[in-house]
């Protein structure tokens, strides 16, 4: 387990391997043993971040040990981030549990395969929450560096940190604001800035098509998504 104070990652979330079910098995019952016995008045939570909506094995486990287990999407539309009131959530709920009378209260985080992008997120956003570290961006950056060098990129075929790090001002600055999370507004595109276009060896170019997607409002969940915006398919090729 790696340890953040009152927090505790699983080890296997710095791994791509995907544990047997008997290995799996084994290795959380170890873990949670180990646990007990380093903190025996101790009540524990754990987050887990799973790949679909199936309840996980995990959960299914540590309520075994009378652990409460609360499941959370490992991404947001291929994205490794929530949306905001997901984040309060999490943090808001995470924030009781530590404030309650026990003060033995420990945190478990645990993310399926992939899902280390996110959790990193919402670990920087708990320590910023906390007051337990300041600056985003470096906080950010310190909780990506407890995975191997080169884990993000495997996991992430874009850099999630842009992303990660504006939703991560929004929980620095929530005491300027009067409504936490911020209500819907409007966004603006103004431009659209292509750092980079596929190169074809016949060149031939390629027709650059653009979809915009945001949350649909109408959705009781909130994280269903729908087509805010499309390009016309007539639109001219673009050549390189």
């Amino acid at each position: 387990m790696s340890e953040t104070g009152i927090v505790n990652v699983f080890d296997s979330c710095f791994s791509t391997d995907v544990l047997r079910d008997g290995i799996y098995h084994m290795y959380l019952h170890e873990v949670i043993n180990e646990l007990h016995e380093a903190f025996p008045h101790s009540s524990f939570l754990a987050f887990n971040f799973r790949e679909g909506q199936k309840r996980s094995q995990f959960a299914e486990i540590l309520c075994e040990y009378d652990v409460t287990v609360l499941d959370y999407p490992r991404q947001y539309e291929s994205c490794p981030i929530l949306p905001l009131s997901l984040v309060h959530h999490f943090l808001h709920v995470s924030d009781s549990w530590l404030s309650g009378r026990n003060q033995h209260n420990i945190i478990l985080l645990h993310c399926e395969r992939g899902g280390w992008p996110l959790l990193a997120f919402l670990l920087a956003s708990f320590l910023i929450f906390r007051k337990l570290h300041s600056g985003e961006k470096r906080t950010l950056e310190m909780v990506h560096r407890e995975a191997p060098k080169g884990f993000l990129k495997l996991l992430s075929p874009l850099n999630p940190f842009p992303s990660q790090l504006r939703y991560l001002q929004f929980v620095a600055r929530r005491n300027l604001s009067l409504e936490w999370p911020p209500p819907e507004r409007t966004l603006s595109l103004d431009c659209l800035i292509l750092r980079g276009i596929p190169i074809y060896d016949d060149n031939k170019g390629c027709r650059l098509s653009i979809r915009i997607f945001g949350r649909n409002l109408r959705n009781k969940d909130g994280l269903s998504t729908q087509m805010l915006f499309s390009m016309l398919n007539k639109r001219k090729s673009l050549r390189h």
